[in-house]
């Protein structure tokens, strides 16, 4: 842990890491009720009406990956994200609200209610988009480094997170190859949370992990406790400077642990329940509290941060469930086609 970072430092990180942490986690935590109800994704009916609709992925216990890394990135990085990513858009610098619009299915949502959960983009801070395809979002980073690096965008770079799943699949080799060959600004993060949907990461994998296979290629590997956000902060603030200074690609292994099951409506029956309860004993947020107050940081500072998350949380979902419908004609707009779509 940087004791520097603890305390608060000269202007506040500390502080300033834990609020992000807590307004993921006031997020996470509304999503989440607001998808109960309706007709789950594994097609059990509940009863009431889901606000939220469809699968969703949440990043709860996950918080201090995000946070840790965005706070090193500027609205001109680019970002890339996966199926569980509404820390990442929330870190880069997302609007709440119209991101709780965009679950929601609305049309005043950053993709017009189309892009829902898994495919949630907001260009205007570099967040390049979630993706609902395992191992996906890893050749959208080393395109958008590679475009950064002909355009000569200066010492911008591309943060791409992915799960200890996708390095199992063919992706991540191919990623890591044209990162590494071609000397891209790019800092792919792998957020270890030792499950791959609903099957444990580890008896799958051959070898070491992530970091061993980045090394293989000659990718500069740091392996941190992912739910340290000081450790991560301080990792990442390191890997961050020597991408933006031209050192080439490098990995940042966080280990962390995804309290929730793989969907929202997933009991996650298959995990032993000690295990989680182990996990819980590591959370985050909670850790970060505990190294603020011994730092000296009032507990009504912190109080006031959790309650305010709260607050602008259900002020975003009172928004969303305002805000209005995407028109019908809206169907035919944003999709590839040999030709123009016309509504009748």
């Amino acid at each position: 842990m940087d004791s520097s970072i603890s305390s608060g430092g000269a202007h506040g990180a500390g502080v300033a890491l834990y609020r992000v942490m807590v307004r993921i986690r006031a997020f996470e935590n509304a999503a989440e009720t607001a998808s109960q109800g309706g007709v789950s994704a594994y097609g059990q009916q509940a009863a009431g009406a889901a606000k939220v609709r469809g699968p969703l992925h949440l990043s709860t216990g996950q918080e201090a990956v995000p946070a840790g890394v965005c706070a090193h990135l500027r609205a001109s990085d680019y970002l890339t994200s996966t199926h569980r990513g509404h820390g990442h858009t929330l870190a880069k610098g997302a609007d709440l609200a119209r991101m709780m619009c965009e679950l929601f299915g609305k049309a005043t949502g950053f993709n017009g209610g189309k892009g829902g959960s898994m495919h949630i983009a907001d260009f205007s801070v570099g967040m390049l988009g979630a993706n609902g395809v395992v191992a996906a979002g890893l050749p959208i980073a080393v395109g958008a480094a590679h475009a950064q690096k002909l355009l000569n965008k200066g010492d911008d770079i591309t943060v791409c997170f992915f799960g200890d799943g996708a390095i199992n699949r063919g992706p991540f080799l191919e990623a890591l190859n044209w990162a590494r060959v071609y000397e891209l600004p790019v800092l792919f993060v792998c957020e270890d949370n030792r499950w791959s949907a609903t099957t444990a990461s580890g008896p799958m994998t051959a070898g070491e992990g992530a970091s061993a296979r980045a090394e293989s290629l000659g990718i500069a590997s740091t392996q941190v406790d992912g739910n340290d956000v000081f450790a991560v902060h301080a990792a990442a603030a390191r890997l961050v400077a020597e991408v933006r200074a031209g050192g080439g690609p490098r990995l940042l292994h966080a280990l962390t642990y995804r309290v929730k099951g793989h969907v929202s409506v997933d009991v996650a029956a298959y995990r032993d329940p000690a295990e989680l309860a182990a996990a819980l004993e590591t959370d985050p947020i909670a850790r970060a509290r505990g190294h603020l107050l011994s730092a000296g940081v009032a507990a009504a500072t912190l109080d006031a941060i959790e309650n305010a998350a709260r607050d602008e949380v259900d002020t975003a979902l009172a928004v969303a469930d305002a805000a209005p419908w995407p028109e019908p004609a809206a169907a035919f707009t944003d999709v590839q086609t040999v030709g123009e779509g016309q509504w009748r």
